[in-house]
């Protein structure tokens, strides 16, 4: 078997809030934005479970032990497949876990606050950054039901997250200035993407803790954030929205 470099990993953390990291609404205060791009596993939806147990199989049949993955968390599944195996064996790898995840919809779940998030912000200033491959995207999507008509994939950058790639083309085809984006992430590789494309961050507990995140803001999720468009600005600003609130 071979080596794991594995870090602790909670699964779909929440974890306790810290007063120290700043919320939305402290942090952009005095901000308003032209788009919001969501990541999608761990943000808007949970397959977490999902995607743990097709990589744990595909780890295994590869000699890495199953929970081998959690350090690749957020990162497309081409470039976990170029960094674990010999270059003969990339296309066989990354076809095997689209296989894995394009047979597993049992499970899938949208998030608290989600609903709410994509209603509040209209469909031309908002877009899904994610590092699934087109078809895995859109089935999760079809199975859950959400609108998204802007979406970004792993197929659609050379180079995905951590690079910023993903979020300067999303932000491209919303027609949009990165810089004056938003970005929601869960993930240390997109949260790193996000920030280097000029956008700002805030940081939610899909797949870590928020205490282990780097962001320009933290919430518990998407229920804990409101999103006010203003028509005639065409800008979006953020608010906290406390837990138990509609």
């Amino acid at each position: 078997m071979r080596d794991s470099v594995l870090p602790n990993h909670p699964g779909l953390s929440h974890s306790t809030p810290n007063l120290a990291l700043p919320t939305p609404g402290e942090a952009f205060a005095d901000h308003a934005f032209d788009a919001v791009l969501f990541d999608m596993d761990g943000t808007l939806i949970n397959s977490i479970p999902i995607a743990e147990r097709c990589w744990g199989i595909w780890m295994q049949e590869y000699g890495y032990p199953a929970d081998h993955f959690h350090q690749f968390h957020g990162t497309p599944a081409k470039a976990i497949a170029e960094l674990l195996l010999p270059e003969e064996e990339w296309e066989r790898g990354f076809q095997r876990i689209v296989d894995l995840e394009m047979n597993e919809t049992d499970g899938i779940i949208v998030l608290p606050g989600t609903t709410d998030a994509l209603a509040a912000i209209p469909p031309q200033a908002r877009a899904i950054v994610t590092s699934c491959t087109r078809g895995l995207a859109l089935l999760r999507l079809n199975v859950t039901g959400l609108d998204m008509p802007t979406l970004v994939c792993a197929d659609d950058v050379e180079r995905g997250k951590p690079y910023p790639d993903p979020y300067l083309r999303g932000a491209q085809l919303l027609g949009v200035d990165p810089s004056r984006c938003l970005v929601v992430e869960d993930a240390p590789s997109g949260l790193r993407a996000g920030r280097v494309a000029g956008a700002k961050t805030i940081a939610v507990p899909g797949t870590n803790a928020l205490e282990d995140l780097d962001a320009d803001a933290y919430a518990q999720g998407l229920d804990r954030i409101e999103f006010v468009w203003d028509a005639s600005a065409k800008q979006i600003t953020v608010r906290d929205r406390m837990a138990g609130t509609d």
